[in-house]
């Protein structure tokens, strides 16, 4: 582990050193976590995982695929009509 030293500028900008950023794929516009630990900032690159969109026909299949017994399958099926769909329309297996 190299230590390498920086400063804080306007805003509370910190240039991290270009032999860190490389070492761990930073680049402008990388989204990074900053939190305060023990006295300490620690500052590690973030994952952005994209968030899925759903049309409603596919919602009305994943609730009629996730049905747990018969009972929680036929709540469901209501549910997928007040969806406005007809629940043996929609490819599904039954629990």
């Amino acid at each position: 582990m190299e230590i390498l030293t920086t400063k804080v500028g306007k805003r509370g900008t910190i240039v991290i050193p270009g032999l860190i950023r490389d070492r761990l794929g930073m680049e402008q516009g990388t989204l990074v976590i900053v939190e305060e630990k023990d006295g300490a900032v620690i500052i590690r690159p973030a994952v952005a995982v994209p968030v899925e969109e759903y049309s409603l026909r596919r919602k009305a299949e994943l609730l009629l695929n996730n049905a747990v017994d018969e009972q929680d399958y036929a709540r469901l099926r209501e549910e997928v009509e007040r969806m406005g769909f007809e629940p043996d329309d929609i490819p599904h297996q039954r629990p």
